[in-house]
């Protein structure tokens, strides 16, 4: 495994880019085309609060991080685990994102409501709500990935290759 800063403890019993390195790449490249098209804040937005739901510290470490560099309100970010009951600092599209990032990510028995995906339909054009239904698959596998690794908060590999 590779070395990690000083600062970050070593909880990691896997790591995915350096074990097995070609799932990594594809898995980037599927990253970087789900989120093509999506604003910035919107597809922060997703990640962060399927990183919520999943209690995957390391993505949402990582997801702050980059929400607060491309200049989103450090409030508003502090509200995203109760944004329905916020509902004024969130737009119509994030607010459609986030619910259909809940019911993804908590895909039940009986799948996502019909409320919820022609809530999304709504305010998306069919290749952004292709690439919101993208993106909060790509999350919540990046979630996944890191929790079954348990990969430590403040790690990034991004920066590490």
């Amino acid at each position: 495994m590779t070395t990690l800063p000083d600062n970050v403890p070593d909880t990691r019993r896997m790591w995915l880019p350096g074990n097995n390195p070609g799932a990594y790449k594809a898995l980037v490249a599927l990253q970087r085309a789900s989120s093509e098209g999506l604003e910035t804040t919107l597809a922060e937005l997703i990640r962060i609060r399927a990183s919520q739901l999943n209690g995957c510290a390391y993505c949402l470490h990582m997801h702050l991080s980059d929400a607060l560099s491309a200049g989103m309100e450090p409030i508003t970010l502090g509200m995203v685990s109760a944004w329905a009951e916020a509902p004024h600092l969130f737009s119509a599209r994030e607010r459609a994102a986030l619910a259909l990032t809940e019911a993804v990510t908590r895909l039940g028995e009986q799948g996502v409501p019909d409320a919820v995906f022609d809530g999304a339909q709504a305010v998306f054009d069919d290749f952004e709500l292709g690439q919101v239904v993208a993106s909060i698959v790509m999350i919540n596998a990046w979630n996944r990935i890191a929790v079954a690794g348990r990969y430590p908060a403040g790690l990034d590999e991004r920066q590490m290759r």
